[in-house]
């Protein structure tokens, strides 16, 4: 190097850790927090009966989720170390004096009831969803007679847990993994035997608000936590003073036997999911619709593939479900020796099923179709979730404690979402998928 008499390098041997480049975001939440009063409601609304944590509340705790949510760190230790120098006044953005230790933190989460857990979802419906938002701003989509409806995706996502091998000898106690508690044997798609956990979540498609999320051990209970994620639908739409008829939720195929169908009708919502099942393929009406040319086709995208589509009409499923829209898609079965990964194979065909109540007017086949594929959109919202988030990382070895964090998670994600409107001001897109089909005049006979 060239020495340069005009330089001064001076040095300390005290440490001056930087400041956290997402301080400065908790800086702007916790504010926010203030001025709407969610810190007050957090401490006198949410109570826990306690074991040992010394002065603390459960909002020191609620205070470092949230700051855990926005930091992005990989593991809680990581965000302690970078918080630790800046305990003081990370806490004092709160109300809070004291930064709480990690190991008391766990105890916090390992503490959590249920009652506990509902109180933070109730204040979570309550000021996360209509929160910067207007009847105009969250969104629809209008079908054909000018009838609008809120698009929400319900699915299950599950986060396989890594075990170690574990040494088993009669002289040595029985073992005793810690996330027994929150996982069970399930399946991810993959390889059967797994220990996982299934995360149902709901979002609001136009806004990409999370409207709700609901854990389980294994696979979990999709059908409970359907009915869960249906009573947080409900609550989104009386916030904006509308019926849940306007709501149209979209399900993949684990929702697509008649014990789910019948959940989603009976809450006054509208559905499209693909069947679960094949059988309504031998009915005589569906027979009938194959037999005849098809309602309408189209051509897969980035393929030159044809998808022949057949409105089968209404149908009733089950004697105790009410009549729904079915709707049959098929194309050529692929050369032989190549696997089918969607739908059932008969003779020259591949089939496909769709079920719907969305009214034949409003909606054509085609459209049904889209709005089904258009699901994809939500797995790009879960995998910016993870990217942003990483809800799934484990906070907690308790299923009321791992689902706290992952309510905080979402409020963090929909405040970024609500105060993003507010600052750009953003007006609403408008796309039209096709212009309405008129009748074509049949000709007169003299």
């Amino acid at each position: 190097m060239i020495p340069n008499a005009s330089i001064e390098v001076q040095t300390s041997p005290v440490d001056r850790p930087s400041i956290p480049a997402w301080f400065a975001e908790v800086v702007i939440v916790s504010q926010h927090l203030t001025t709407k009063g969610l810190l007050e409601a957090f401490a006198h609304h949410i109570q826990l009966v306690r074991g040992r944590f010394g002065s603390y509340e459960p909002i020191d705790f609620f205070a470092l989720l949230f700051g855990y949510a926005m930091s992005g760190e990989r593991t809680l230790l990581a965000f302690f170390e970078r918080v630790a120098p800046f305990g003081p006044a990370f806490m004092a953005l709160f109300g809070r004096a004291e930064l709480p230790h990690r190991a008391t933190l766990s105890r916090f989460l390992a503490s959590v009831d249920r009652p506990c857990l509902e109180a933070f979802r109730t204040l979570f419906e309550q000021h996360s969803f209509a929160e910067g938002w207007t009847n105009d701003s969250i969104g629809g989509i209008w079908d054909r007679q000018g009838r609008r409806y809120l698009v929400f995706d319900v699915d299950a996502t599950r986060q396989a847990a890594r075990q170690r091998g574990l040494p088993c000898d009669p002289s040595l106690p029985p073992p005793r993994r810690r996330l027994d508690a929150v996982c069970a044997p399930g399946y991810t798609g993959r390889k059967r035997g797994e220990v996982v956990r299934t995360r149902t979540v709901a979002l609001q498609m136009h806004t990409r608000q999370w409207i709700g999320t609901y854990a389980g051990r294994g696979n979990g209970d999709y059908q409970g936590e359907l009915a869960l994620a249906l009573q947080a639908i409900t609550t989104y739409l009386g916030l904006f003073a509308l019926t849940p008829e306007v709501a149209l939720v979209r399900l993949d195929g684990q929702y697509g036997d008649t014990v789910a169908i019948a959940q989603l009708i009976a809450a006054g919502v509208h559905l499209v999911t693909r069947a679960r099942g094949y059988r309504v393929l031998e009915h005589p009406q569906i027979q009938y619709v194959l037999a005849h040319p098809p309602t309408a086709s189209v051509s897969r995208v980035n393929s030159d593939e044809v998808v022949e589509l057949f409105d089968g009409g209404w149908l009733q499923l089950d004697g105790d479900v009410p009549q729904t829209r079915v709707i049959v898609a098929r194309h050529r079965a692929p050369e032989p020796g190549k696997r089918v990964s969607v739908g059932k194979c008969i003779g020259e065909w591949v089939y496909e099923v769709f079920i719907t109540t969305l009214p034949i007017d409003g909606f054509l086949v085609e459209d049904v179709l889209d709005l089904y594929h258009g699901r994809g959109a939500f797995e790009a919202v879960l995998a910016d979730e993870d990217v942003e988030e990483d809800p799934d990382r484990w906070c907690s070895y308790t299923e009321c404690g791992q689902e706290l964090w992952q309510i905080a998670c979402q409020w963090v994600w929909n405040l970024r979402l609500s105060l993003g409107q507010a600052m750009q001001k953003a007006k609403l897109r408008e796309i039209e998928w096709a212009s309405p089909k008129k009748d074509t005049p049949r000709a007169s006979h003299p």
